[in-house]
């Protein structure tokens, strides 16, 4: 039989390319082989992402020319995945005739079922959230992978419900998985070759497993279970909310020198009164509370964060409170975006997006040129240290060079000198860009 070719584009956060890793394990056991060239695909799946309108927009236009391929293969068959599936099922299959087949986060079990109903000449779809879905005994293909570092779904869906944000709507009711499952595939991983696993979800901390007669896991013990895999495997986590950033969560941390001294800690406003706006559940004083208490803790942790500038009735104060709370707590890097109203959220029901583009432009710009400055004064700080760096990869820029990150997430570029992906290495930092670190190799340890 011919093997059967999959293209998969995919957009978006960490848990949609953690989701194309599922999809293409699910697909592999229908005889798909993955490529990279479009040209050459029997079925073409685009996971997207409904953050903002300008990430829905991209799709759109990657449908479009798509389709184009179809002169080829008339047979060809294209999927939308993910939020954006879920958010605009209806629209997609009036609207865009590209579009054969639709699967929302918790329908890809019903893939194969899907591609055979689109192959009869019909549109298919399901969109339907499950309480219970999360793929846990599925192995995932990672197929887009460096062997050294792997991300391990813990919890999908969301109840936060802030005011700006669609997930809770496109990802349904917050569930974790069985902890022992979690535990499993850190082991398989790292049995693997996998040196570096990073614990999924969007928000990690409040992972929380209860079963009948059994001690509840929380995600401080979970940590804990992953840590101890193996001192040789390192471990990340990703998202944490300030709300439920605990001292026993860093007191954890602390105790075992291979979970990473970084953490990811959204602030999204400086402004106590735009966090409230935000139905974010914490003041800025708390959130000043949970960085004081990581460097106590924790002295020297990776701070990162997330930043929506423009929100609804933002004024000068309360951006220039944002601007104080960058600079008061010394983000070594922040991912920095204007607020775009999404249909369907909080926001978007009870409050008026009435800060203008050009205000929303000119503030974000301010934001991002004051991180620059904080990103590179943080990397000059390192600059005579030694770190250990796990090796991921060549430079970009040359083979010469090789690429890794050290336990506070910072990219390290150091010369080759005979070191491989996988290994670890104490590297001097010599010099800094506002971006990356870059040393000298002091020794090799594994």
């Amino acid at each position: 039989m011919k093997t059967k070719k999959l293209y998969l584009e995919t957009y978006g956060c960490q848990m949609n390319f953690s989701d194309s890793e599922i999809v293409v394990s699910i697909l592999e056991k229908e005889g798909y082989e993955i490529t990279t060239d479009p040209s050459e695909a029997d079925l073409m799946l685009v996971n997207t992402c409904s953050i903002r309108d300008n990430a829905e927009q991209r799709v759109w236009n990657r449908l479009r020319e798509l389709k184009s391929f179809r002169k080829k293969n008339p047979a060809l068959r294209i999927g939308v995945l993910g939020c954006m599936a879920e958010r605009l099922k209806q629209q997609l299959m009036e609207e865009e005739k590209a579009v054969d087949l639709i699967a929302g986060p918790d329908a890809y079990r019903d893939l194969p079922d899907l591609i055979a109903d689109a192959g009869d000449g019909r549109k298919t779809a399901n969109v339907l959230l499950s309480a219970e879905e999360t793929y846990a005994e599925i192995s995932p293909v990672r197929y887009d992978s460096n062997g050294v570092s792997a991300f391990i779904s813990i919890m999908r869906g969301c109840e936060n419900f802030c005011a700006y944000c669609v997930v809770p709507f496109t990802r349904g009711k917050e569930r974790s998985r069985e902890p022992e499952t979690i535990v499993k595939e850190a082991q398989d991983l790292f049995e693997q070759g996998y040196r570096e696993v990073t614990l999924l979800g969007q928000n990690v901390n409040s992972y929380r497993w209860l079963q009948e007669n059994v001690v509840p896991v929380d995600f401080p013990a979970l940590l804990a279970k992953v840590a101890m895999v193996s001192p040789l495997l390192r471990v990340r986590f990703a998202t944490s909310h300030p709300k439920d950033l605990s001292d026993e969560l860093l007191h954890t941390m602390a105790r075992h020198p291979n979970i990473c001294d970084s953490i990811h800690l959204p602030v999204q406003s400086g402004s106590s009164r735009i966090l409230k706006l935000m139905n974010r559940k914490y003041t800025r004083e708390w959130y000043m509370d949970r960085i004081l208490a990581i460097k106590k803790i924790l002295p020297g942790c990776g701070l990162s964060t997330d930043i929506i500038t423009g929100f609804c009735s933002e004024t000068e104060d309360d951006h220039r409170e944002t601007l104080s709370m960058m600079e008061w707590a010394g983000y070594d890097y922040a991912f920095m975006f204007k607020y775009s109203e999404r249909p369907g959220t909080l926001a978007a029901k009870k409050l008026s997006d009435d800060v203008s583009d050009d205000i929303k432009s000119r503030r974000l710009q301010e934001i991002i040129d004051l991180q620059q400055k904080l990103s590179h004064k943080s990397n000059q700080r390192d600059i005579g240290n030694i770190f250990e760096v796990l090796v991921e990869g060549f430079s970009r820029k040359s083979n010469d060079y090789l690429s890794g990150r050290n336990s506070q997430n910072k990219v390290i570029v150091f010369p080759a000198n005979g070191a491989k992906p996988g290994n670890y290495q104490q590297v001097r930092v010599t010099d800094c860009t506002s971006a990356t670190l870059i040393g000298e190799t002091v020794k090799s340890n594994v």
